[in-house]
């Protein structure tokens, strides 16, 4: 067994770092399968979020090294780089780091209940595709259960806490009345769906949804009474949005310096509060330069989301002792699977040798041997040939000072009363 969680996360790296080294949904299957070839994996699957991008493996020892090697070739970076910001953990504290992200521990916000829905999906692709296995397969299974107890047992998911929410919380920090305030949301994936709500709870009653369907635009601006737009209609909109806040699975920034540029200008300088929530980032960071423009990223809503991870740090504590439990349990149970294999060829060892003195016994009896004669010939044959080879590598062991070899027969046997005794 030798199971690999690598990764990089928002407690490593920065975004610029982040945004390099995440994944596009439409190129997951063929980097797992060239992940799968370089390192030499046997299952592989990839997590990649805004705050994370996490490679879950069933790995050789060397499967560290070379999968950041291979990270390091597929998005054209410095292995040595990403290793200084990168974290690797095997077995059974891999299980537990695996728990501990679907239970939305190790989050930006803590208890954040969208990680787990993005955990199972990358099961269910890696699944898909064949590169799930039996090792893989039982850890997901295990983590999904800790989670769903995590959820149940504890207070961790309530009052659901989101970068989503982060983000709208800062809005209301900048904006006294969010009811004359009217807002341009960039994509229309779940967490846009999130900001919607609460800027809708918030008062915000004019809301725009730009996306590169249009379909998808519409069904979420239907339901807050809103606008739908397409991406490319984001420059005529800019100028009377008030708040901006995006969050797509683009590879390359959707909002340029020069588009907002000329947005102030039609607003005549009027602030635009602006959020960009996505990994790579949506928004160019050249528009931080911008006077009247306050842009703010993932990483700049730390201080709004560490107030309220403070109220959830007893429920943290609780699903700690859950996942500990979770974690030890698995590996057990792993554990256990592994000792079948040998179980099973030693049994059908020792019943290979019962068939053939039984064989022996029985032509005896028919060339007419007493059968006490027989039996006690079969019970002589059968105890020598069990114990010849054991009784090799025990003399062996003994002869090289391998008492601890020695200590586990006695345990196996049960020899220490009688060993004493003799004494």
């Amino acid at each position: 067994m030798a199971l690999l969680a690598l990764g990089i996360n928002h407690k490593t790296a920065p975004v610029e770092v982040r945004e390099r080294v995440a994944f596009a949904p439409e190129a997951m299957s063929d980097a797992m399968d060239a992940a799968k070839q370089f390192a030499d994996l046997k299952e592989i699957a990839i997590l990649s979020t805004c705050n994370r991008t996490e490679l879950y493996c069933s790995s050789g020892m060397q499967g560290s090294r070379a999968l950041l090697e291979w990270m390091g070739e597929y998005h054209g970076l410095d292995p040595d780089q990403l290793q200084q910001c990168s974290y690797a953990y095997w077995d059974e504290e891999a299980a537990r780091h695996m728990m501990r992200v679907a239970s939305g521990l190790d989050s930006l916000v803590l208890g954040e209940p969208q990680i787990l829905g993005q955990l199972k999906s990358a099961y269910s692709l890696s699944q898909e595709h064949g590169y799930v296995g039996a090792e893989l397969s039982r850890l997901f299974q295990q983590t999904f259960s800790v989670a769903k107890q995590v959820r149940t047992d504890t207070a961790i998911g309530q009052n659901p806490v989101s970068v989503a929410y982060a983000a709208v919380s800062l809005a209301q920090h900048i904006f006294a009345d969010m009811s004359d305030s009217r807002a341009l949301l960039i994509g229309a994936g779940e967490t846009i769906e999130l900001v919607a709500r609460h800027l809708s709870q918030a008062g915000v009653k004019d809301m725009t949804v730009a996306n590169r369907t249009l379909s998808r635009a519409l069904t979420l601006a239907e339901e807050f009474s809103g606008k739908a737009i397409l991406l490319g209609d984001i420059p005529d909109a800019l100028a009377d949005a008030d708040i901006v806040i995006a969050s797509t699975a683009s590879q390359l920034p959707i909002l340029g310096k020069g588009a907002v540029e000329a947005a102030l200008k039609k607003r005549k300088h009027r602030p635009i509060f602006m959020v960009d929530i996505a990994v790579p980032r949506d928004i160019e960071a050249q528009v931080s330069e911008l006077d009247d423009v306050y842009l703010y990223t993932v990483d700049d809503l730390k201080e709004v989301i560490e107030e309220n991870q403070r109220s959830r740090e007893d429920a943290a504590r609780q699903a700690e002792e859950i996942i500990e439990t979770g974690a030890h349990d698995f590996i057990r149970q792993l554990r256990s699977l592994e000792a079948v294999d040998v179980l099973t060829a030693f049994r059908g060892q020792a019943e290979a040798l019962r068939d053939q003195e039984l064989e022996k016994a029985l032509k005896q009896l028919q060339n007419g041997k007493k059968a006490e004669d027989v039996l006690t010939m079969l019970a002589r044959g059968l105890t020598n040939k069990m114990l010849h080879h054991p009784t090799i590598q025990m003399r062996k062991a003994s002869a090289e000072g391998r008492s601890d070899l020695l200590d586990l027969v006695q345990e196996l046997h049960q020899l220490g009363e009688q060993l004493k005794n003799e004494k």
